[in-house]
């Protein structure tokens, strides 16, 4: 589903804004913490009490989510790089912690698409594809 050039990048990479949308359709956008589940397929966001967060409730309602990472390798020249993934989201509880600091709950996202820009010198212009046919984002 992942390159392994999108596999190594999301494992050089701490953070990412997650963005969710309420049950009314207000969206959201936050910083977050996250993990690539290797085995699942999917990628994991936890957190200090992330049961009791608003982007917890958007995804308990609505069951979708984004998450964008990506960063600035240089100025100059203007170089950028990131991954969106776009999936199909649950919000779990119960699970053990994924890291030190977080409870048993986390946002899980399941990949429909993928959209990468600047990780593969090959191809460094922005391209997408969907990796799921239950659902195209």
């Amino acid at each position: 589903m992942f390159t392994d050039m999108e596999r190594e990048y999301l494992a050089s990479q701490p953070l990412g804004r997650l963005a969710t949308v309420s049950e009314v359709g207000l969206p959201q956008n936050n910083p977050v913490g996250f993990a690539f589940n290797e085995i699942a397929g999917t990628i994991d966001i936890g957190g200090q009490a992330m049961g009791a967060t608003r982007k917890f409730a958007n995804v308990a309602a609505t069951r979708v989510a984004a998450l964008v990472v990506d960063d600035l390798v240089s100025r100059d020249p203007w170089t950028v790089r990131g991954i969106e993934i776009r999936g199909r989201a649950e919000a779990i509880r119960g699970l053990d912690p994924i890291a030190p600091f977080a409870g048993g709950e986390i946002i899980r996202i399941f990949p429909i698409r993928i959209i990468s820009w600047g990780l593969d010198p090959d191809r460094p212009a922005m391209h997408g594809r969907t990796v799921s046919v239950s659902e195209a984002a």
